[in-house]
């Protein structure tokens, strides 16, 4: 046995590609949370792009509704359970355990960050970052990641697939945040970051841990072998 288990959830071809953006996520998230903390009004780009977005009326609204739901605990987890009975299917069992720690430690970051940040909006409700648009844009990081590799896309490709992935699902989501008067944008900005930092440093986590009793194994073979 000289092989993985199972196919790595973030392939190889875009860890040196992916762990830079991670980085540079995670960054913004920090810089954008100290920027508003303990802040209770939108800055001057929020005010501007609340302004063109907010107050939809139908059949956008529903639209925005509709989102918004999937982001809600009845939605979200008809998501994950969803897509988890869809990768044991496939017999992509990896990709069940990323989507659920992945999406687990992308939601718990955000609301811990809500409680250091301490930004608030209307009636001293905790917005930044946005837990709606980290959720969806995790979700999104979690499915492309895998298909990449499954589809054996290369580097510019398989990079091109995971940050459309995120940006449609992060855009879509942040625009019924904000549209819906529930956060600001920066606060969609924020969780879009958060999901973009912390999946692939879970998927290569998943990786680690998956891949320590193959190696073990293969280690052991080979001093036999010896």
């Amino acid at each position: 046995m000289t092989g993985r288990s199972a196919p790595a959830v973030l392939p190889p071809s875009l860890r040196g590609w992916l762990g830079p953006i991670a980085a540079l996520a995670a960054l913004v998230v920090v810089v954008l949370g100290v920027l508003y903390a303990d802040d209770s009004k939108p800055g001057m780009v929020d005010a501007r792009i609340s302004a063109a977005v907010d107050g939809v009326g139908p059949p956008w609204r529903h639209i925005a509704l509709a989102l918004d739901f999937l982001g809600e605990p009845v939605g979200a987890a008809t998501l994950v359970v969803g897509i988890v009975t869809g990768c044991l299917l496939l017999r992509c069992p990896r990709a069940a355990v990323l989507l659920v720690a992945g999406v687990g430690m992308t939601v718990g970051t955000a609301t811990l960050l809500k409680s250091l940040v301490g930004r608030t909006i209307h009636d001293g409700n905790l917005s930044y970052p946005s837990g709606h648009t980290a959720f969806l844009t995790a979700l999104a990081l979690v499915v492309a990641l895998p298909a990449t590799g499954r589809l054996g896309l290369g580097r510019p490709a398989g990079t091109l697939l995971v940050l459309a992935a995120a940006l449609v699902a992060g855009a879509a989501m942040g625009w019924a945040q904000v549209a819906l008067g529930a956060h600001y944008p920066t606060d969609v900005l924020g969780g879009w970051c958060t999901a973009l930092a912390v999946i692939p440093a879970t998927a290569w986590l998943v990786d680690r841990m998956a891949d320590r009793p193959v190696d073990r194994v293969a280690d052991a073979g080979q001093r036999e072998r010896r």
